[in-house]
């Protein structure tokens, strides 16, 4: 593996093998719930909407314009679209469970999509909602502060948007929008991953979930574990950071990296079964290879999330877990690259 790129995807966790399938059967016949697509009048939970539904709704956008090149795709991080010499990259992601910081995540997520797909961010567009008789000129203020610093430390211009203070919402939500550009050969997907290709993880998870906790349940977290280190878990955001753009740019330009796929909402477990859907692949992971990281492991750990010690494939459940593997990973990068240590695998996802 190339040094610079193994530096910053130090870790192995999943081999791409062919024929994909889910599965809830385990191994001798267990079955475990997959996830489908929910009645029309059943209440939906928190998160992503199931994978079927989804599918379901974006089989229905049509796209009539040729020059739409990766239009509304299940796994895919933005849309591209070709604009002569080079193509222009578009994501739109909202922010919504936190306050704090809330420029900071929207700037960042939104850069983080572009970039996993070859392209560099350059323009940030955001849509800031302020709860009515909760909000002072001073806070908006702050907010607007903070744009501007995570704007300028990854070289973007914020060139528009919208503020408003709006009834019916009891905390402030900022919907952002970032543009890149790619060049036409530059292009990743996260479509493009191939049987035999070795997947790879940057830095480690929990990331921004565990920022979230700490600054969240920081009151019961001192009831156990000493201020430094609740500290250290809130400061997560930019310590390791939940950027990574410039873990993204970096496999980009190596030859041999076929794919490359955000996985912050969902966590890694469905990163992983979006990486595998879009591409056509099954999964052999690596289970001991998954890099739990000790402040994330810990405040998981106090709040009842729990480690198990059987194979994180049957661990999983699809979309809502509660395990470590299925909350927020903002902050980590997937990317698939080719390999000679391919593993012989019957492409099969068990209850993922």
């Amino acid at each position: 593996m190339d040094g610079r790129l193994e530096s910053e995807f130090p870790t192995i966790l999943v081999f791409l093998v062919g024929d994909f399938s889910v599965t809830g059967e385990k191994a001798g016949g267990e079955k475990r719930r997959v996830r489908e697509e929910p009645e029309l009048g059943e209440s939906l939970p928190a998160g992503k909407l199931p994978p079927d539904l989804l599918a379901r709704l974006l089989s229905l956008c049509p796209i009539s314009d040729p020059r739409v090149v990766v239009g509304p795709e299940i796994g895919e991080d933005a849309a591209v679209i070709d604009l002569g010499e080079k193509y222009l990259v578009a994501k739109t992601d909202p922010v919504t469970l936190v306050g704090e910081d809330i420029a900071w995540y929207a700037v960042n997520v939104n850069a983080n999509d572009v970039a996993c797909m070859g392209a560099r961010p350059l323009w940030f567009l955001g849509t800031l909602l302020l709860p009515e008789g909760k909000t002072r000129a001073v806070e908006v203020e702050d907010i607007f502060r903070k744009l501007r610093e995570a704007c300028r430390e990854l070289n973007i211009s914020q060139v528009g948007g919208h503020v408003e203070v709006t009834s019916g919402i009891d905390r402030p939500i900022l919907v952002g929008c970032m543009l890149g550009e790619s060049e036409k050969g530059h292009l990743l997907r996260s479509s493009g991953a191939q049987v035999g290709d070795a997947v790879l993880l940057s830095k480690g998870i929990p990331i921004e979930a565990t920022s979230i906790i700490a600054r969240k349940k920081r009151e019961a977290l001192l009831l156990r574990y000493p201020p430094e280190l609740v500290e250290k878990g809130e400061n997560y955001l930019r310590v390791p950071g939940i950027s990574i753009v410039k873990e993204a740019l970096l496999a980009a330009d190596h030859p041999g990296v076929h794919a490359l796929h955000d996985p912050t909402e969902g966590g890694l477990a469905t990163g992983l079964r979006e990486l595998a859907t879009a591409s056509g692949v099954g999964l052999e992971i690596e289970e001991a290879a998954v890099p739990f990281l000790p402040e994330g492991k810990e405040f998981c750990a106090f709040f009842g999330v729990v480690f198990a010690d059987h194979d994180l494939l049957y661990l999983v459940e699809l979309m809502y877990s509660v395990e470590p593997v299925g909350v927020f990973a903002g902050g980590s990068g997937l990317a698939a690259k080719a390999t000679r240590q391919a593993h012989v695998f019957d492409g099969q996802l068990f209850g993922f």
